[in-house]
């Protein structure tokens, strides 16, 4: 019968808002990543990427192409928006969000991952059939209703998205507050030259106020899909997260992930209470005694594949504990498994290249090959290690030169102690990447990261 669940039908007020909300805060962000240069610095200026491993063919993209591929996302944005001809907007907007998402991983952060699988939802649902520019060309399409299946899988996304952030916080740094704490310093000292209120200041350096902030973090991760499931506590949740993602946007800066987060809360409230909000004079969905019926003529084959996603999605954060080693030393298993704003990370990292025919060994002077923002990330993330080495070895090459490549690196968390991270005596150009596995040039992590005391400033 959980076909038939899936399959019930409800009025289609949620996924018509949503598609509004979706479409205008992707073309904002979009178009807003030009505004800022945010498509300059990550794409146009660097010779390369550190693309999500198996991606490298995209580097023919890289230059000023990305204004025009951006500036296309965020007109595919607004055509979402309106609901013009929505069925081509969104499979173009999935694909290429998809393909800029997995270009890169300078600016890992999962709200672009969030909006990938969204948009790729938004491809399934018809969210077009009320309230939409093609129903100026294709009338006969408008409908009131849509499946529960519609509103099932964002529920279900976010439970997971919140639950699996909250399990990640469970670890010293975050529970005793230390990376909350490298998180307020600049806060702190914004407030501390403009404000000059000492209270505040003390208060917001202090230990105390960073282990709260990341208790309430941690509870508000946990408990808010159930609050907002619940009718009597979900007015209060909507108000909390109100709360809590306005206050994360002026302080972490995270761009348009608090906004789009809270524009899932319409799939929360009944159906009607957002018709009622948004489409007053919408036509009322009534269903009758035969709701179920007719049968959906995909009705199996959907059922199967919405069981194996989510249940994709529920192995995928949990994916690091069939792999060797700590996550948040090795971070083999990190990415698209919702751990969240939880740590820094600090490395000093040389990479040295040995001549096969000369026998000589020089230490590589990162400048120049990486920009800024890419120096500060390669050494502390594997992947992008490995990725490196190899683009030294083809760069080498090109030139005639057979070589190795070699990397020191010592690895902080939290501005911990600095511990030896990658075996120096390993060529990581003769070493292949381990999809699914652990790469054993990656030191074993120490018994404890020794946090600092981060309380003097």
């Amino acid at each position: 019968m959980f076909n038939n669940f899936l399959f019930h039908r409800i009025d289609n007020s949620q996924i018509v808002i949503f598609r509004i909300f979706f479409g205008l805060l992707m073309m904002l962000e979009c178009w807003g990543s030009i505004a800022t240069g945010w498509v300059t610095e990550t794409f146009v200026e660097p010779e390369f990427t550190f693309t999500f491993i198996g991606f490298e063919w995209t580097k023919f993209l890289l230059g000023e192409t990305m204004y025009y591929i951006y500036g296309f996302l965020g007109v595919l944005g607004l055509m979402v928006m309106l609901g013009a001809f929505y069925r081509i907007s969104t499979v173009l907007f999935a694909l290429g969000w998809s393909l800029v998402y997995f270009m890169q991983k300078e600016h890992y952060n999962n709200h672009y991952y969030l909006v990938m699988l969204v948009s790729w939802f938004m491809v399934f649902i018809p969210a077009n059939r009320y309230k939409s520019v093609d129903l100026l060309f294709w009338p006969k399409i408008r409908s009131d209703y849509t499946y529960q299946w519609t509103r099932l899988l964002f529920i279900l996304q976010l439970f997971l998205l919140y639950t699996y952030a909250a399990i990640a916080k469970l670890y010293p740094g975050w529970m005793n507050g230390d990376f909350m704490m490298i998180r307020y310093q600049k806060t702190a000292a914004w407030f501390a030259e403009n404000v000059a209120w000492e209270p505040l200041t003390e208060l917001l350096y202090s230990r105390e106020f960073a282990k709260f902030i990341s208790h309430i973090g941690f509870g508000f991760d946990l408990l808010i899909v159930p609050l907002l499931l619940w009718r009597p506590t979900r007015t209060f949740a909507l108000i909390m997260a109100l709360i809590f993602h306005i206050i994360n946007s002026i302080t972490l800066h995270i761009g348009i992930f608090p906004y789009f987060a809270l524009s899932f809360v319409v799939f929360f409230y009944p159906p009607a209470t957002i018709r009622n909000i948004f489409f007053p004079r919408k036509t009322t969905y009534l269903p009758g005694s035969n709701e179920f019926q007719p049968r959906h003529k995909n009705q199996t084959v959907f059922t199967f594949f919405f069981i194996v996603y989510i249940l994709w999605q529920t192995y995928l954060p949990i994916r690091h504990w069939f792999i060797q080693g700590d996550v948040l030393w090795t971070e083999e298993g990190h990415r698209l498994s919702w751990r969240m704003m939880l740590r820094t990370k600090t490395a000093n990292t040389s990479f040295y290249i040995l001549d096969h025919q000369t026998g000589v060994k020089s230490r590589v002077n990162l400048d120049d090959y990486l920009t800024p923002l890419q120096k500060s990330r390669v050494g502390a993330r594997p992947d992008m290690i490995w990725q490196f080495a190899q683009y030294l070895r083809k760069e080498e090459a090109k030139k005639g030169n057979d070589i190795g490549v070699y990397v020191e690196s010592y690895l902080s968390i939290n501005r911990g102690p600095f511990n030896e991270y990658i075996d120096k005596n390993i060529d990581l150009t003769q070493v292949k990447w381990s999809y699914f596995g652990h790469q054993e040039w990656i030191l074993p992590e120490p018994e404890t990261y020794s946090f600092k005391d981060l309380d003097k400033r």
